[in-house]
């Protein structure tokens, strides 16, 4: 801070300095100016613009690389995500009365007329051996 004195008034002059210690040589201080703040400002904001500008290039190569494992991962969390709702609402229909005794009826119902229409007759069971094999080469595919 500096003062000068003119005739009877008292002036301060006052000047903003920012100082940047040197770790290396201990003791030693330099000045910066305030262009040299706003040109380090300025690199990294381009540097972060180059970035942010290469980003989704570099996302869609991403994808592109490695689409079959993302695809696999994707399947898998949403199988498990899947399961997992199925058995939360299958417990809170169990919590509801009659609900679970209704739908073991229904089961054992859906069982008797399997049995019935597709295991006690030869014809009746090979016609549902034609039916899985044709469902499995659906699935599947032929094999050659």
């Amino acid at each position: 801070m500096t003062q000068a004195n003119f005739s009877d008034e008292t002036q301060t002059v006052t000047e903003v300095v920012t100082v940047d210690l040197v770790p290396d040589q201990p003791g030693v201080m330099t000045t910066t100016t305030p262009e040299t703040t706003t040109s380090q400002f300025q690199d990294i904001k381009d540097q972060v613009i180059t970035i942010l500008s290469e980003f989704p290039a570099y996302l869609s190569n991403f994808f592109a690389d490695y689409q079959k494992p993302l695809i696999t991962v994707g399947l898998i969390l949403a199988g498990g995500i899947s399961i997992k709702v199925m058995l939360g609402v299958l417990g809170a229909l169990n919590d509801v009365p009659l609900v679970a005794p209704i739908f073991e009826l229904i089961g054992m119902g859906y069982t008797g007329w399997f049995v019935y229409r597709y295991l006690l007759k030869a014809s009746d069971r090979q016609e549902l051996l034609t039916e899985i094999d044709s469902l499995k080469e659906q699935v599947v595919g032929k094999e050659s």
